[in-house]
């Protein structure tokens, strides 16, 4: 005999979520800018990281002797000041800005989906208290915040990821939230509470899986703006410290050179940063089209 949740429950929720999902990844799938996002951020991240094991050369070693060299066959993007090779320093710097990205913007997704899970679902007082909160911490300047951590802890690719997150999280809670006070008033989350189940089998299975589509859009975003605050910070020498490379920190280097006719030292980290930044707001734009149901239609 069935038991009184599996009577009454909509057995046929879970397939209809699937269903929509699935159709929302062939709306993603059929628009032309997630091909291109995907398939250059797949290039990039080959680059970056299958890069250094084909390409043999040494990102650290100075080599006076071939100082500021222009792009040649043994130095492809020639080298900078030091005389280190450009080409392996790009590819090494892309690990940092990437890895960070995207950690940054993991960690920033999962505080702000818990955070206004929670604050949606429970609502009241603790809805009201925990919303004052993240206006408050609106209020404070995120570089304030930045260059304080920056003066206090020693720098490292940890602290740099824990940094953006925990300024890049507010965004994301106030839309989980919002979608979340929405959604609990559906029938199927009724249909739930009535056969009683728990508020975290709710929150988990009802509520979570529905609001992953803005989440998603939401954390795409989150990742071009992590990379682009790497590459800010390590720009205004707030960064990992040399001899490490970072494209923010090769295209500050070379502000020294612009007019030297360096060109070879500031156009590749700077379209490195852009490449990255059209890609991800590419898939982004895409996402955003598939998951809205106004802008599918």
């Amino acid at each position: 005999m069935a038991t009184p949740e599996r009577q009454l429950s909509p057995s046929s929720l879970p397939a209809a979520q699937r269903e929509g999902t699935s159709r929302e990844w062939k709306v993603f799938w059929s628009n032309p800018l997630a091909w291109i996002g995907t398939i250059l951020l797949l290039l990039i991240i080959l680059f970056s990281f299958v890069g250094p094991v084909f390409y043999h050369a040494s990102a650290y070693t100075p080599n006076l002797n071939a100082a500021l060299a222009p792009p040649s066959a043994k130095f492809p993007l020639g080298t900078d000041s030091l005389g280190r090779n450009n080409l392996i320093r790009l590819m090494i710097g892309g690990q940092l800005s990437l890895e960070v990205g995207f950690a940054a913007a993991f960690v920033s997704m999962v505080i702000g989906v818990l955070y206004g899970l929670i604050s949606g679902f429970v609502g009241g007082f603790l809805d009201v208290f925990l919303m004052r909160v993240v206006d408050v911490l609106y209020s404070i300047p995120s570089l304030f915040f930045l260059l304080f951590i920056d003066s206090v802890f020693k720098p490292s690719a940890f602290l740099l990821v824990f940094v953006i997150a925990m300024v890049s999280w507010f965004g994301v809670a106030r839309l989980v939230r919002g979608e979340v006070l929405s959604l609990k008033q559906r029938d199927y989350v009724e249909a739930a509470h009535a056969v009683g189940a728990s508020n975290l089998r709710i929150m988990l299975r009802h509520l979570l899986p529905n609001v992953m589509g803005v989440v998603l859009v939401s954390t795409t975003l989150q990742v071009a703006n992590a990379i682009l605050t790497v590459a800010g910070l390590s720009f205004l020498g707030l960064g990992l410290p040399p001899p490490t490379p970072n494209w923010g920190q090769m295209l500050s280097d070379s502000m020294n050179y612009m007019f030297q006719n360096a060109w070879w030292l500031i156009y590749p980290p700077g379209f490195a940063i852009l490449f990255v930044e059209l890609c991800v707001n590419f898939i982004g734009v895409s996402l955003h089209q598939a998951f809205d149901p106004r802008l599918r239609r």
